[in-house]
């Protein structure tokens, strides 16, 4: 994720030599921020912090790419009913731009890498079977807290925010609706990542490193167009924390063939058969070829697109679950919010001073 991330920073800050490209809010954020960092004598940083990052934290690339992270919670809208409908349409820019947010803070903000998986395969058979029917004030008291965020916790704390956004639809606070709805998609989405369930998170216990990124930013934005996201309409969750553990013991069923596909199919290609290079904004990278994404695609037999729309329809039911849980709170009441000039400063502020800590080289490592 970190190098995906500084990637985007780097193009920010290339595309902006361009008189011609129209720049995003996020952009002209980027773009200001390093202009600071450069007028400070501190552009290397840049470099040495992202190297050290590298090499200090777990690395996983972005969970489902912010393409795969920004469908789901566009098409997530289309889910809900016409009480929740015209609020969440109004907004849905913003809830699409906001989904990848826990992944650009999440090297910035201590605790936030946890959230995003776990890794069952740390625990032994008799406890797995446990966590499953333990709250997070329960499970804290068998095991540490260290343990738990350092395996990870992601349905947990899924149903932590499913609280959240009940109490901001209870408070008809707008803002808060709006980000958390876009958090809490995030979350939803990780859990649903095969790869999001094991420690070989990144094949690299199985010598297939890049098979993250691969199957959740390659894949999808190789052959998303082709899948069927009708899901329905979104459903009342009478037990989140269930359809959590649910949702993360449904990926981790389909783990075995994500690593053993990948396997067989590398047998049977040469080195410059399995790679290829592309080249976007201008930056050529080595990425899986065409002929080998299609081979494996085909063998998963569309795992990807069941988990895609799994999530798509999880974060619907979730969004109107808290909703419900809230009594149903008038949301056309809330059509006419627009942030005020503060608070797109203080998103702004946010966003540029999670980009200065991860330029902040520190000792301890966030894992």
């Amino acid at each position: 994720m970190l190098l995906k991330f500084l990637v985007y920073i780097i193009l920010c800050f290339v595309t902006s030599k361009s008189r011609n490209i129209k720049k995003s809010k996020k952009q002209l954020a980027v773009m200001n921020l390093l202009k600071s960092v450069k007028q400070k004598g501190l552009i290397w940083c840049l470099v040495l912090s992202s190297i050290w990052c590298l090499s200090s934290f777990r690395y996983q690339s972005i969970i489902w790419g912010f393409f795969g992270h920004q469908r789901i919670n566009r098409l997530a809208v289309f889910t809900l009913p016409p009480e929740m409908f015209r609020f969440y349409k109004k907004n849905i820019d913003f809830i699409t731009e906001n989904a990848v947010n826990p992944d650009q803070r999440r090297y910035a903000v201590k605790g936030e890498a946890p959230r995003h998986f776990i890794d069952l395969d740390n625990y032994s058979d008799s406890i797995r079977k446990q966590l499953p029917l333990l709250s997070w004030r329960e499970v804290s008291e068998k095991i540490s807290e260290d343990t738990l965020n350092r395996h990870g916790i992601v349905p947990w704390h899924i149903n932590f925010i499913k609280y959240q956004l009940t109490e901001a639809f209870r408070k008809k606070d707008a803002r808060r609706i709006l980000m958390l709805s876009a958090d809490i998609g995030h979350y939803i989405a990780d859990a649903n990542v095969p790869l999001h369930t094991t420690q070989n998170y990144n094949g690299q216990l199985t010598n297939q490193t890049g098979i993250h990124g691969f199957w959740e930013s390659r894949l999808p934005e190789l052959f998303a167009d082709n899948y069927d996201f009708f899901v329905g309409q979104a459903d009342y969750v009478k037990s989140p924390q269930k359809r959590a553990w649910q949702a993360v013991l449904g990926a981790n069923t389909a783990l075995d063939s994500v690593l053993r596909f990948e396997q067989e199919l590398t047998s049977h290609f040469a080195e410059d058969k399995k790679f290829g290079f592309d080249e976007r904004n201008g930056i050529t990278t080595k990425s899986y070829s065409k002929e080998f994404s299609e081979r494996y695609h085909t063998m998963l037999k569309n795992q990807i697109e069941r988990q895609m729309r799994a999530s798509i329809k999880m974060v619907g039911d979730f969004w109107l679950t808290c909703w419900v849980d809230a009594g149903q709170p008038d949301l056309n009441s809330l059509l006419a919010y627009q942030p005020s000039k503060e608070e797109k400063e203080a998103e702004l502020a946010e966003k540029q001073s999670w980009l200065k800590r991860v330029l902040d080289v520190r000792k301890e490592s966030d894992n």
